[in-house]
């Protein structure tokens, strides 16, 4: 039976069962509304891969509003498993020169500048009355992002595939994504099975947002735990496992449910896509999404989607000593739980598209405290909770010029701990600000090309913000608010 521990209390699985039926029930509401398919695919935003223009003999902006962000014809294309349904749709009619990959990178210029952080007081840490202060850390110069080597279509008609390798910008290289899917089994469109890693049915996508900076290059709440937490999870990275998905025709109405290893999409049986992981933990993982659409006419589509993920993981390590040289870590055992619900949409008001979202987040007290589930709690321990969203805008002047923003807020409600001036209530809250705008002098079938002008800027209390590289020193004091702004200006291109 699951535990789940609040306020130092043992509590049976009553606690977590109303906010996931709660979710569960908001879910059903989205799905039993209109459910009559419209015949018409209203024209939308999409980015898309170069292949599959090439392989339809259709230009990019068929299926993508600002590449890489896809339209409703799009979706529809991709629940479809890249297919349009016609004869073409078999790797059997397609032309032998006709080859499903993509490569895209982004030379680019930027400059980072993170507050607060811990340096010597005099340079190289030497010197009498050397101490540590605060100061400002900033870089600016040339530099590359990483590259991906994207290969996607089908192995033959309703077997569609996925394969992304994807390097970072020193060309050490993992598995961003790669399944096999079943589409329309027994004929039906609501009967579609995905095996591998892939991506989470995130209404908003992160893998195909605008947005490229340190600090607005991702979703500061799908990466969010309440510092302190040993859960490692966020719900924008590709997890493993296998997923049964459906949609009526044009994708107005859909579902997912997806079971995944408890491992933060590791491999190996690992917590990390790299090697040199952690072992995970022998449970699973589960994850529910229904999004409905409703046709308004000239102002586009308008989506919403409600989601529940339910997940454990391991307090502490079955270890062996055999080998010498200390413990080493074999498997993670006192599984505890955590869950993440919330809802999200995608609303269109003609060339203005809005992009609101929200995330209730729930960690069991032994993952706050990061203690091993075969001790007590200590006096005070609490289950850590947060709430966290944004708001994203996105105005198409034209087809080839985009204007974005996004403003994005965290706030921690319920710490494993709290004491003021050690452990603050809103240490750990972030809110964050991007704007910017993409450029397309080209977008052919062949390739494409963006040119990106971006400013991010994000303000942390008391811990180094989420984005960025990672790297930093938390502040001298919890309190203190740590602000990290990112200048972004790069060519975004695909071939």
């Amino acid at each position: 039976m699951y535990k789940w521990f609040a306020n130092g209390a043992d509590r049976t699985r009553k606690s977590w069962v109303r906010p996931v039926v709660t979710c569960a029930l908001l879910m059903l509401a989205i799905v039993i509304g209109d459910c009559r398919a419209v015949s018409a695919l209203p024209t939308g935003k999409v980015m898309a891969i170069p292949a599959f223009a090439r392989k339809y003999g259709l230009p990019c902006s068929a299926c993508h509003t600002a590449w890489p962000e896809l339209n409703n014809f799009g979706l529809v294309f991709r629940d479809n498993g890249y297919q349009l349904m016609n004869d073409r749709d078999s790797p059997i009619w397609q032309n032998p020169s006709y080859f499903p990959i993509t490569f895209r990178i982004t030379p680019q210029w930027h400059r980072e500048s993170t507050s607060n952080q811990q340096v010597d007081s005099t340079p190289n840490g030497t010197g009498v009355g050397n101490v540590t202060v605060s100061r400002n850390v900033t870089q600016a110069g040339f530099d590359l992002s990483g590259m991906d080597l994207w290969s996607a279509g089908t192995l033959y008609k309703n077997i569609s595939f996925q394969l992304l390798p994807s390097s970072d910008s020193f060309a050490v290289w993992h598995f961003e994504s790669a399944w096999v899917r079943f589409d329309n089994i027994k004929g039906s469109s609501w009967l579609n099975f995905k095996f591998g890693r892939f991506e989470l049915d995130n209404l908003i996508s992160e893998k195909r947002f605008l947005f490229l900076s340190a600090n607005g290059g991702l979703y500061q709440t799908y990466h969010f735990d309440v510092p302190g937490s040993i859960n490692d999870f966020g719900i924008g990275d590709n997890q493993i496992g296998m997923e049964l998905a459906g949609h009526n025709a044009d994708s107005s109405m859909r579902y997912s449910i997806a079971l995944l290893s408890s491992n933060e999409g590791g491999t190996g049986l690992t917590e990390s896509n790299l090697p040199g992981g952690l072992p995970s933990n022998r449970s699973f993982d589960g994850y529910m999404a229904f999004t409905k659409s409703f046709n308004a006419g000239s102002w586009g589509y308008e989506q919403f989607q409600a989601y529940a993920y339910v997940g454990q993981r391991g307090t502490y390590y079955q270890t062996t000593s055999a080998g010498g040289g200390g413990p080493v870590p074999l498997v993670a055992l006192g599984n505890e739980p955590f869950y993440r619900v919330g809802f999200a949409g995608q609303l269109h008001f003609k060339n203005l598209e809005l992009l609101p979202y929200f995330m209730h987040g729930h960690d069991s007290a032994y993952l706050g405290t990061g203690l091993p589930d075969t001790a007590g709690l200590p006096v005070g321990a609490k289950a850590p909770t947060f709430n966290g969203g944004f708001i994203e805008g996105q105005y198409f002047v034209n087809p080839q010029l985009v204007f974005f923003g996004r403003f994005e807020k965290i706030g921690v409600t319920q710490q494993a701990f709290v004491n003021e001036g050690a452990v603050p209530g809103n240490f750990g809250d972030v809110t964050a600000y991007s704007v910017g705008y993409r450029y397309y002098p080209i977008m052919f079938s062949r390739a494409g090309l963006a040119w990106h002008n971006e400013y991010s800027i994000t303000k942390s209390i008391g811990i180094v913000p989420l984005s960025g590289d990672g790297s930093g020193l938390p502040p001298l004091l919890p309190t203190n608010g740590v602000w990290s702004s990112s200048v972004f200006i790069g060519f975004d291109f695909d071939f």
